[in-house]
């Protein structure tokens, strides 16, 4: 795990005792292997690949010379073939590899598999809607955490139905009418709602708002695409779906409702902050069904960093939600602006490390970043000056480390600061917002060098295999969508897809880390409810449940047994009683589902890069000593309309944009990219859309001459 920072301390060496105790050791838990042997030495992304995406698959061989692959389809026949690029030592995975490129093709299909050496990979496929199941799966495991609602069998089938849990419903306590713990207040809270946030019954606030601002961000993002329509009302199974307000909201709302319940009330002792958790007052054991959980339940003194994450998740939900429900909008906008005011009262109320009976301590004593990224929220949402010069002079507005090497999480939240400045449109000078893209590109950047030097691209550190290890690789991917979405450069968007690649089996076990994608893939995540391998009568996981991963601190009885030695990468075991490396988490299936949807876009009706016919003019209309003004005018020259068009160039001399008008543009060192604005996304066939920019230059201004319109390259 990251130096001083703990990730996730959630059931970690606290529940080791419990299970130790007995249940660790029944016929069910002691028969499963070490870690699932992978199958084949040919590891792909099990799953399968888009048609316009990258293709790429790593093998595990001693062999020093390249070796000759071959793409055969589901009869058998070859359709591609090439030669692989050895690798060497790979030293996160232990292994030698080499790695098989077969991007260029792209005919779709189903039951490919690649051949290398003799050897054969699992079957997998090339289509369009490759990710469209993963995308609802992966949405859909929130639905399976909630608390305090049955979970119906229409919506999630039989199996995994249960009746409401923490209600007060016997044998539950309940969450209606909470105690705190002594000493930290003297009256009961209703806290009921949310998201069980992991494998036990606790709620924590500070998990839930990074996971909350992930899901609602990733509808946010699929907005500025034009794709939202595909998280929009009755696209999910949740049991609001037909009230008018798109499903992922409406799933991100259970969890806000719970967040602003946390909020101490008014008239009382740190009013506006919010508690730091909600869980039993002691472990409960393996398995319990919520309802079944007996349990008193506690609240835990508020802290800073909860009420930050209340302030910074209700002041996007005011944005978000306010084109569909404008009473919530300001029923967050007041939680969030209550909270910021009581964080600025109580700017070092700290949770400690030792508050860990229970459920997780979630400490956390370096709290300025969450105050940037509140405040960037609440600029966002507002526009008032308070939130801008609070956000302005932080220490993390000009820092170069607000992407930590680990990417972010729930105790590293700056870069969701530098994420919401980067692309919600605000105030900010020009300059400023350009730094502040440049920043993301430049993690970006980061992350792709360090997927080019691993044998299984992967981007994070070779000592980055901590608790949690495959939340943090798909927080990683989110950044490098981002960068895509800011610049118009491809490699972003295949940088993206590859850490998909990872989690689907392009890995150093072979296995697929979420559940019931592909063709071999975790079965036994540590879940109190989702328990089978612990009681036949109950499930295993739902599909698009994503575990933990591999952790090299081998945190847990059983990692610490099974795991001994093990390569960074391979340090995981499909072991209920695994939870420090098998564990599920909301803060993990949230960039796993936000990932999901962005990969499940279309690019194309075809899957095909959207490219276009096109031509480009560039005038210069005006120079003067340090600047410039110019217009660009792009024609459509195809027969079929380009819809929500992106023209990127590069300038030859250093120019730099400093405003547009009739689009949005962007730049990140001499790269420059337009995009449509809402009135002018769509070009007819032989129709032109012209837009103007303004800037900077040193002395020249020659005319770019390469554009590129939707990937396509313009005459």
């Amino acid at each position: 795990m990251p130096p001083s920072r703990s990730l996730r301390l959630s059931t970690a060496l606290l529940t080791g005792a419990l299970l130790l105790g007995g249940l660790a050791t029944t016929p069910a838990a002691a028969d499963v292997p070490a870690a699932t042997a992978a199958t084949t030495a040919v590891r792909v992304n099990q799953v399968g690949y888009l048609p316009d995406g990258p293709k790429r698959a790593t093998v595990v061989t001693t062999a020093a010379q390249a070796l000759g692959w071959q793409l055969r389809n589901a009869s058998g026949a070859v359709v591609a073939s090439g030669s692989t690029v050895p690798r060497g030592a790979d030293a996160p995975s232990g292994q030698s590899v080499q790695v098989a490129d077969f991007s260029s093709h792209r005919a779709a299909g189903t039951g490919y598999v690649l051949t290398v050496d003799g050897t054969s990979s699992a079957p997998f496929d090339i289509r369009v809607d490759l990710y469209d199941t993963l995308r609802s799966d992966s949405m859909a495991f929130f639905h399976h955490q909630r608390s305090g609602i049955a979970i119906d069998a229409s919506l999630v089938g039989s199996a995994y139905a249960r009746p409401a849990g923490h209600l007060g419903v016997a044998p539950n306590t309940g969450d209606v009418s909470v105690p705190c713990q002594a000493g930290v207040c003297d009256y009961t809270q209703d806290v009921r709602g949310g998201w069980y946030d992991a494998g036990d019954h606790g709620k924590y606030v500070v998990n839930g708002g990074i996971s909350t601002w992930l899901v609602v961000n990733s509808f946010e993002r699929a907005e500025r695409a034009g794709k939202e329509a595909a998280l929009g009302d009755s696209t999910l199974r949740v049991p609001e779906r037909g009230n008018g307000i798109p499903d992922v909201l409406d799933e991100a709302r259970w969890e806000l409702d719970f967040l602003m319940r946390m909020q101490v009330p008014d008239g009382k002792p740190h009013a506006g902050m919010a508690f730091h958790k909600i869980h039993d007052a002691a472990w409960t054991g393996m398995p319990t069904r919520p309802e079944q959980d007996s349990q008193p339940r506690e609240l835990h003194r508020p802290s800073t960093a909860a009420t930050l994450n209340l302030a910074a998740a209700a002041a996007q939900c005011a944005r978000v939600f306010r084109p569909y429900d404008s009473a919530y909008a300001d029923r967050c906008l007041s939680a969030a602006r209550r909270a910021w005011s009581a964080a600025q009262t109580n700017p070092a109320m700290y949770a400690p490390d030792s508050d860990s009976t229970g459920g997780g301590a979630y400490g956390d004593t370096r709290v300025t970043d969450e105050f940037y990224w509140a405040a960037a929220e609440l600029y966002a949402a507002t526009g008032e000056s308070a939130y801008r010069d609070a956000l302005t002079s932080s220490s993390w507005h000009t820092s170069a480390d607000a992407f930590s090497p680990y990417g972010f999480g729930w105790a590293d939240t700056a870069a969701l600061g530098r994420l919401v400045l980067a692309t919600v449109p605000n105030g900010l000078p020009a300059a400023d917002t350009a730094r502040i893209r440049a920043s993301v590109t430049a993690a970006a950047d980061g992350y792709l060098s360090r997927m080019a030097a691993q044998g299984y691209a992967v981007p994070v550190p070779a000592d980055g295999y901590f608790w949690g290890s495959n939340g943090e690789v798909a927080n990683d991917a989110v950044v490098m969508a981002v960068a895509g979405e800011l610049t118009g450069d491809a490699r972003y968007r295949a940088g993206a897809l590859e850490t998909m690649d990872y989690l689907l089996g392009r890995n150093a076990l072979g296995l697929s880390y979420v559940t019931g994608h592909g063709e071999t893939s975790s079965q036994n995540q540590h879940h109190r409810f989702w328990a089978h391998q612990l009681d036949a009568s109950l499930p295993r996981p739902p599909a698009g449940s994503l575990a933990g991963g591999p952790n090299s601190a081998l945190q847990d009885p059983v990692a610490e047994e099974r795991l001994r030695g093990c390569a960074p990468a391979a340090c995981y075991v499909d072991h209920i009683d695994s939870y420090s490396t098998n564990e599920v988490a909301v803060n993990w299936n949230a960039p796993l589902a936000w990932l999901a949807a962005y990969a499940a876009e279309r690019t194309s009706a075809g899957g095909e890069p959207p490219t276009a016919s096109c031509t480009v003019t560039y005038a210069v209309s005006n120079v003067w000593s340090t600047g410039f003004t110019a217009t660009v005018t792009v024609k459509n020259t195809g027969p079929a309309a380009v819809d929500g068009w992106q023209l990127a160039w590069t300038y030859p001399a250093g120019q730099r944009v400093t405003s547009s008008w009739n689009a949005t543009v962007t730049q990140s060192g001499t790269a420059v990219n337009a995009r449509h604005a809402d009135w002018n996304r769509t070009i007819a066939p032989g129709a032109t859309v012209s837009f103007g920019v303004q800037g900077t230059h040193t002395g020249s201004t020659p005319s770019p001459t390469d554009f590129t319109l939707n990937a396509g390259t313009c005459a």
